[in-house]
């Protein structure tokens, strides 16, 4: 077999693996209680469904402009102006094959072979491999616990050099909750515009933001927006995870060299999916809106128990629909890291979480709460089970 250097620098998503391997023990009638995967549970609204169905029906099957439907480009126009404060074109607005493809297609289209991009750790897992397969280097502090794992400027400044070429945002953040608050989101905005540093902006999870309201950093001016890549998608806020619907805001010129990229890899998004997003587009977060107050009283209660176990220590998340416990205190004797750690919890408790390794963070499980409150109560209790065995 002769594999090319650059796949082989890239590590399978821990994630997937962890939940390919939870559905594997499903499948042989062991029942396993899932915190692994990172969608939500509802399932897509009707009024989505309805808009690729009429689509489909209506003959809507062929080819589409690689960017996209142009309805659905002005579409996530429309919404992010009124709902970002930011002020883009259609033109500048790419819809890619999910938000994934459209960071894939971005690291492309910016990086140079030894160019630094600097990813906050924890960070979500593909963000290091897609830069290390666009020649890349990712560039990984550790943002601080007793920060609530937030990004700060001085951060930025500890790891600048002369090959940094961009830094990613994500916020809310995937693994952690963390929300950036705007006066460190302003810091850093100036930072990135005296160093000419490019800001590719993940949103994903811009509608699970429980405290504060959603800042997008390209909103903060002009000069912000002309160095930010704004990428969004349906997959989290309407439940379309397997529709693999997403958008690229940005610069006129970087949109022009996506959409190129994606003509010549994946031609375009769906075409009938294009038509349910735009269903999605009318709703105005309605939706989303429901799902973010029961993923709060999820939140609460999940962060409640865990801090009840002796040896774990999990903050409150501000946003997206994740806890990010530390079980450091549990890597001993036979447990000699995380990974050992989940595959405990897996094996004792059958309970499916992710080891915070994966995430850039040792001595951390990510658990997803977009899950019932029945699996959560559930989980919960044969996780206490299983650690009162190992203290």
């Amino acid at each position: 077999m002769q594999l090319s250097k650059r796949i082989q620098k890239v590590k399978p998503s821990a994630t997937l693996v962890i939940t390919a391997k939870a559905n594997e023990m499903r499948k042989q009638g062991i029942d396993v209680i899932g915190f692994g995967a990172g969608e939500p549970d509802f399932d897509t609204p009707d009024f989505v469904k309805e808009g690729a169905i009429k689509a489909l029906q209506e003959g809507k099957t062929k080819y589409t402009p690689s960017a996209g439907i142009p309805e659905l480009r002005e579409g996530v126009a429309k919404k992010l102006k009124e709902q970002n404060k930011i002020d883009y074109k259609p033109s500048e607005v790419v819809i890619t094959p999910g938000a994934k493809m459209g960071l894939y297609e971005i690291f492309s289209v910016i990086l140079n072979p030894g160019d630094e991009v600097i990813v906050p750790a924890p960070y979500w897992v593909s963000y290091t491999e897609q830069i290390k397969l666009c020649d890349g280097i990712p560039v990984t502090p550790m943002m601080s616990e007793e920060n609530r794992f937030v990004l700060t400027v001085d951060i930025l400044e500890e790891n600048l050099s002369e090959n940094t070429k961009a830094v990613v945002i994500n916020t809310p953040s995937n693994p952690t909750g963390a929300v950036i608050p705007k006066k460190e989101l302003e810091k850093i905005a100036e930072f990135c515009v005296a160093n000419n540093i490019l800001i590719i902006s993940d949103e994903c999870y811009e509608e699970f933001s429980y405290d504060e309201e959603h800042i997008s950093i390209a909103s903060l001016g002009e000069d912000v927006k002309n160095i930010t890549f704004t990428v969004g998608a349906f997959s989290k806020s309407y439940s379309m995870t397997g529709w693999r619907l997403g958008w690229v805001a940005c610069p006129e010129e970087y949109a022009k060299a996506i959409a190129t990229m994606q003509g010549q890899t994946v031609s375009n998004p769906t075409s009938f999916a294009q038509y349910g997003a735009l269903e999605a587009l009318k709703d105005k977060g309605k939706f989303p809106a429901m799902m973010r107050e029961e993923f709060r009283k999820r939140r609460d209660y999940i962060v409640k128990e865990l801090n009840s176990i002796d040896g774990v220590k999990c903050i409150k998340p501000e946003g997206a629909f994740y806890v990010f416990p530390n079980i450091s205190s549990y890597i001993k004797g036979g447990i000699k890291n995380d990974i050992d750690f989940a595959s405990y919890l897996l094996e004792e408790a059958k309970v499916a979480v992710v080891p915070g390794s994966a995430f850039g963070a040792e001595g951390y499980i990510r658990m997803s709460y977009a899950t019932s409150m029945e699996n959560i109560k559930e989980g919960i209790n044969r996780i206490k089970e299983a650690l009162s065995k190992l203290s």
